[in-house]
């Protein structure tokens, strides 16, 4: 296959892998858009190196006109999770979409049944479909669903592996094997510490929102010719900035909300 045959062969995944990223990031969207916790952390995606496929289908033994029949991780995406128990829970979202905008092919459950080496992860096999030019196709896909713990692990021993040209030495292959049962022993100890982990984000997020409200409308009052007014917010902001806590910043975000209604309704009044 020429360099321009396999640009065009990549094509479709590349597609793949850029929408299921869109839908992906788009659930976690919805979930924090209406306060509630998203078990999508965030969410990555790659179409593999030629190179990589080619060393693939050799090790395999997959002719080259089999390659998009039988190679299922050409199109990858990784959905990072916080705790050990989202990453069910978006195995549930995954199964939920099952039949509609794709299809489930199989399942291994890596977290449950760790490899030898330590790797745990979740993975489904999808067959998703692309619009091309000349119709549907539909292609194979890998999900990847893991841990921060678990992904910051699995990167470290593909390069190890990618260094010794997966021959890793023996000493250091068990110092990987404990390393992963570290690395889920940490995670083991967040989930035991969830709630309190989630209830302080929620705070730093309703924070930021009153914080930024609070600009939004000091900016607005001065645009409206309120300088004294926008002047006044400004200084009782930078203190509570520093000092105050979340019920003084809330009362001067309604304070604020007041000022920026009654200046609109003046102005509507003098119209």
């Amino acid at each position: 296959m020429l360099v321009k045959d396999w640009k065009e062969f990549l094509i479709p995944y590349e597609q793949a892998v850029e929408e299921l990223k869109v839908k992906f990031k788009s659930i976690r969207k919805q979930y924090r858009s209406k306060n509630e916790y998203s078990p999508i952390e965030f969410v990555t995606g790659r179409v593999k190196e030629i190179s990589s496929i080619l060393e693939k289908a050799k090790k395999l033994d997959i002719p080259l006109n089999k390659i998009s029949d039988e190679m299922e991780d050409i199109a990858g995406i990784r959905i990072m999770c916080q705790f050990v128990e989202d990453i069910y829970k978006v195995v549930q979202i995954i199964h939920q979409r099952d039949g509609r905008d794709l299809k489930i092919v199989y399942e291994k459950d890596y977290v449950k049944n760790k490899k030898e080496s330590g790797y745990r992860s979740y993975h489904i096999i999808i067959k998703y479909p692309i619009q091309t030019t000349e119709g549907e196709l539909e292609i194979l896909a890998e999900i990847q669903i893991r841990t921060l713990a678990m992904n910051f692990w699995a990167t470290a021993e593909h390069s190890l592996n990618y260094k010794y040209k997966q021959s890793i030495p023996d000493e250091i292959k068990e110092r990987l094997k404990k390393s992963a049962e570290l690395a889920f022993l940490l995670d083991q100890e967040m989930s035991s510490i969830k709630e309190e982990i989630i209830e302080a984000q929620k705070m730093f997020e309703t924070k930021s929102s009153i914080i930024s409200d609070i600009l939004d409308n000091i900016i607005t009052l001065y645009s409206l010719g309120k300088v004294s007014e926008s002047k006044d917010l400004q200084d009782k902001f930078n203190k509570l900035l520093e000092y105050g806590d979340m019920a003084e910043l809330k009362a001067l975000l309604d304070e604020s909300n007041d000022k920026v209604q009654f200046c609109r309704i003046n102005l509507f009044q003098l119209e």
